[in-house]
C-alpha cells in the first residue's frame, strides 16, 4: 500500500500512560497476515467519556458503548477493537457478537462486562466472525504491555495508509500529566458527533462528567470539523479514558484542556491527510456569517462539494465552484458582499471578480500540497473552520474494490 503523500514523517514517540497496557493480534477477521484486533486494559477507577455516531443505522458496538457510558468508575476497564468488519447492520447476531467478545474479555482479565467497551470497523452488513477474536483473547491478555500503543494503532487500520497517533505532556503545579491518542480513518468520513475510531488516554485525575464535557466540547471544533467524502459511518466512536495514575486533579485546568484539544485536532488532521486518494490538505475558513452555525454550513458545503474537490485535485483555480457551494449551502448569504481568497490571493470581492486577480498566480498557488480557501460572507460575525482533502481517481479505485 502506498502511503499518503500528506502523511507525517512517522509515528510519533507517544508518552507511556501509567495505568494502561496494550496488545494486538492477528485474528483473521478480514485481513490476512496482519494484526486486526487490539486490546487496552485500564486500571481500576479509570473514568471513561465518549461521543458516538448519531447515524440511525449505528452498529451493535456503538449502541452497547452508549448504554455503558457514564457508569460509576468502579474496578478495571477495557477497550477491544477489531478492523475488517464493522458488525453493523447484522441484527441480533451483532448483539450476540458484542456479548461474546465482552464475555471473553471479562473472563481473561476479570473485568465486569459493564466496564468493557468494544468497537468494530470495516465492511458493513456481514456477520462478524467473533469466534476468531475470542480465540485470540488469551494471547492478547498475555501480551499486554504499557509501551505497545503503536501496535494498537496499526491493528485498527482499514484503508488507512499510516497509523495515527498524537500525544502531549503538561506541567501542572510542578507535576507532569500525559496524554496519548490513536485514531483510524480514511474514508466514510463526515462526522456527526465524533468520527471514525479514536482512543485517547491520560493519567490525569478527572471526574467523568468533567471529562465528558471536555471531550464533547473539543469534538465540536475538531472531529466534527473534518470531512473526506461527506459520508458518516455507522461505527464512529471516540473514547477518552483517564486512569488518575498521576494523582494530578485536572478538573478546570485550562492547560490540560488545551493539550487535550491539541491532541484531538492533531488526530483529526491526520485523518484528513490520509483521506482515500488524497493529494491535497485543504483548510476552509468562513467568516462574516449570520451565525457560527451558518458559517459552518457554508464551510461544509465547500469542503464536501465534489466539484470543488475535483478542481483542487486538478490544481484548477476554479473559484466559481466556491461561489456555487456558498449558494447551495442553505445558509444566509448576499451575493454582492461575498469575498473569496485562495491562500493570500483575493480572487473575488464584493460579489465580483477581484480587479487585480491573477490567474497565473492563483494557478501556481494551487500546486501546493496544503491549500486554504477563505470566504467572507460579509453579513455578520459568524465563523467556522473545516478541514478536507481533494477528490481524486484514487478515491474511486479504493472504494470500487473495497470488498474485493
Amino acid at each position: 500500500m502506498t502511503i499518503s503523500p500528506l502523511a507525517p514523517a512517522g509515528f510519533p514517540d507517544l508518552p507511556v500512560i501509567d495505568g494502561i497496557t496494550f496488545a494486538a493480534a492477528a485474528a483473521g477477521v478480514h485481513y490476512a497476515g496482519r494484526d486486526d484486533v487490539m486490546l487496552a486494559a485500564l486500571a481500576p477507577g479509570s473514568t471513561i467519556a465518549g461521543v458516538f455516531t448519531r447515524s440511525a443505522t449505528r452498529s451493535a458496538n456503538v449502541l452497547d458503548c452508549q448504554a455503558k457510558l457514564g457508569a460509576d468508575p468502579v474496578g478495571p476497564a477495557a477497550i477491544i477493537v477489531n478492523s475488517g468488519n464493522s458488525n453493523a447492520f447484522t441484527g441480533k447476531y451483532g448483539d450476540g457478537s458484542v456479548k461474546a467478545i465482552c464475555g471473553a474479555v471479562s473472563d481473561a482479565l476479570q473485568i465486569d462486562e459493564r466496564r468493557i467497551f468494544t468497537a468494530s470497523t470495516g465492511v458493513i452488513g456481514e456477520r462478524l466472525p467473533h469466534d476468531r477474536i475470542v480465540g485470540k483473547m488469551q494471547e492478547l491478555a498475555a501480551n499486554l504491555a504499557p509501551d505497545s500503543i503503536t501496535d494498537a494503532a496499526k491493528a485498527i487500520m482499514t484503508t488507512d495508509t499510516f497509523p495515527k497517533g498524537a500525544g502531549a505532556s503538561v506541567d501542572i503545579n510542578g507535576q507532569t500529566v500525559k496524554i496519548a491518542g490513536i485514531a483510524k480513518g480514511s474514508g466514510m468520513i463526515a462526522p456527526d458527533m465524533a468520527t471514525m475510531l479514536v482512543y485517547i488516554f491520560t493519567d490525569a485525575k478527572i471526574e467523568q462528567p468533567t471529562l465528558q464535557a471536555l471531550v464533547s466540547g473539543h469534538n465540536a471544533k475538531t472531529f466534527n470539523c473534518i470531512t473526506v467524502d461527506s459520508d458518516t459511518s455507522t461505527s464512529d466512536t471516540l473514547i477518552a479514558a483517564a486512569t488518575g495514575a498521576s494523582g494530578v486533579d485536572v478538573g478546570g485546568n485550562s492547560d490540560f484542556a488545551q493539550a487535550l484539544h491539541n491532541v484531538m485536532l492533531d488526530l483529526a488532521h491526520q485523518v484528513v491527510r490520509d483521506g482515500e486518494g488524497a493529494t491535497k490538505f485543504v483548510t476552509v475558513n468562513v467568516s462574516g456569517g449570520q451565525s457560527d452555525s451558518d458559517a459552518h454550513k457554508v464551510a461544509l458545503s465547500i469542503a464536501n462539494s465534489p466539484l470543488v474537490k475535483t478542481a483542487i485535485a486538478g490544481e484548477d483555480a476554479n473559484w466559481g465552484r466556491v461561489v456555487m457551494a456558498v449558494g447551495k449551502s442553505g445558509a444566509a448569504a448576499d451575493r454582492d458582499k461575498l469575498n473569496i481568497k485562495f491562500g493570500d490571493i483575493t480572487v473575488a470581492e464584493n460579489g465580483w471578480r477581484a480587479p487585480d486577480y491573477s490567474e497565473d498566480a492563483t494557478s501556481a498557488y494551487m500546486k501546493n500540497d496544503e491549500l486554504s480557501i477563505s470566504v467572507d460572507l460579509g453579513i455578520g460575525a459568524g465563523k467556522s473552520t473545516v478541514w478536507t482533502c481533494d477528490l481524486t481517481h484514487g478515491y474511486i479505485s479504493i472504494n470500487a474494490d473495497y470488498r474485493s
